[in-house]
């Protein structure tokens, strides 16, 4: 016994409706106990293979074989309709669930057609038995039977979308993950890196100044910890949340670094950008401090020129240097490098993390190298987003 009972599980997504609608078999069974024993044994066979396919059509899927397997309800409910009565026709409703589940529309409209003409039949064969008043009553039994499969198709079609939505939502969510880590490595490699190469340049500043001049040395030592520590305090803001830095903060940091890499810096235009959106703002802090950490690295610069430039519609930041420009050697390394500072930012995740931030608020970079003259970078940002990008003031 509990061998049937395993196997006549049906899927736990339906819960327990469809056990439920088997106590409906009670009625076919009482419908024939007037009949003849041959004609009972007939009555309770047909019983238990209308349970088989009923459990059969819950695992099957669409195709030949639930095709078969629902043709063969409806016939076991037409034998019933005949054995003990007409009103044996409402187990069409088992089947009117079954049509609503075929995906394939031509299908579908077959079934339909199909039990209903098969109903109509039925009915016609005892029309010479049947009052008015039982015509009326079959009547909204078959009406009940013909609409059932739409409201089912529908329900269907719901239980589909709601299963795609959360597959999408996944994969929504993955790709918010992978989207969250790229930007961790964005973040990590564009702040970490500022950081890293100004405690590289005041360590090698140290070793220099060791014998030279002891007490600049231990204040630029003093330094170096006060930097680690700030190091220290960006990996905690990354991992909690994306820090947001405001053009004048970040030129401070600029300009030290600079300093420590003996660059003059000059900042020309509207340093605050007051009612500047701090994204934008962020943004633009982001591509100045890698623009400035690539030319401290690479450059050879003497010179360096921030200009910010506000108009009603943008915000622009222009970066130059006066340093070797493409094609120049970094004799000191022993290396190749491409010269220039900010062309060197086309190497690694420099200019592409600064051209994916900028998409996301529609700024657009330019870069123009000049021979043995240095380097220019541009960067400008709109101060209004289009609304079609979901966006608002920049």
């Amino acid at each position: 016994m509990k061998n049937v009972a395993t196997w006549f599980r049906l899927p736990k997504r339906y819960g327990m409706l469809p056990y439920i609608f088997l106590l409906y078999l009670i009625f076919p069974i009482l419908s024939i106990q007037d009949l003849s024993i041959e004609l009972q044994t007939a009555g309770y066979a047909l019983v238990i293979v209308f349970a088989v396919i009923y459990r059969q059509l819950y695992w099957c899927a669409n195709g030949r074989t639930y095709n078969l397997l629902l043709l063969g309800m409806m016939l076991i409910i037409a034998a019933f309709a005949q054995l003990g009565g007409l009103y044996n026709l409402y187990l069409g409703f088992f089947t009117a669930t079954f049509i609503g589940g075929i995906c394939d529309k031509k299908t579908f409209k077959r079934f339909l057609a199909l039990s209903g003409i098969l109903m109509v039949t039925i009915i016609a064969l005892h029309l010479n038995e049947l009052s008015p008043a039982d015509l009326i009553s079959l009547f909204p039994i078959v009406m009940v039977l013909l609409l059932l499969p739409f409201g089912m198709r529908s329900v269907n079609r719901q239980i589909e979308l709601r299963q795609q939505l959360a597959a999408a939502n996944e994969q929504i969510g993955e790709l918010m993950k992978k989207e969250e880590r790229l930007r961790i490595a964005r973040d990590l490699h564009d702040t970490l890196g500022h950081t890293l190469s100004l405690i590289t340049l005041k360590s090698q500043l140290v070793e220099r100044l060791a014998f030279k001049s002891p007490e600049r040395a231990q204040h630029e030592a003093r330094e170096i910890q006060e930097t680690s520590r700030a190091a220290l305090r960006q990996v905690r803001e990354l991992v909690s949340e994306m820090r947001a830095i405001k053009v004048s903060e970040e030129l401070i940091e600029a300009r030290e670094m600079l300093r420590t890499a003996e660059i003059a810096m000059r900042v020309e235009g509207e340093q605050a950008l007051e009612g500047v959106a701090e994204l934008t703002q962020n943004v633009l802090s982001l591509c100045l401090k890698e623009a400035v950490t690539n030319i401290v690295k690479h450059s050879r610069a003497q010179n360096c020129t921030v200009t910010l430039r506000r108009s009603d519609s943008e915000v622009e930041m222009k970066i130059e240097d006066d340093g070797v420009g493409p094609g120049g050697k970094d004799v000191g390394k022993q290396e190749k490098t491409d010269g220039s500072g900010l062309e060197n930012v086309g190497g690694g995740n420099g200019l592409q993390g600064m051209r994916e931030r900028l998409a996301l608020i529609e700024g657009t970079l330019h870069l123009t190298a000049r021979q043995g003259r240095g380097t220019e970078l541009s960067v400008t940002i709109p101060l209004v987003v289009r609304s079609h990008q979901g966006g608002g003031i920049a």
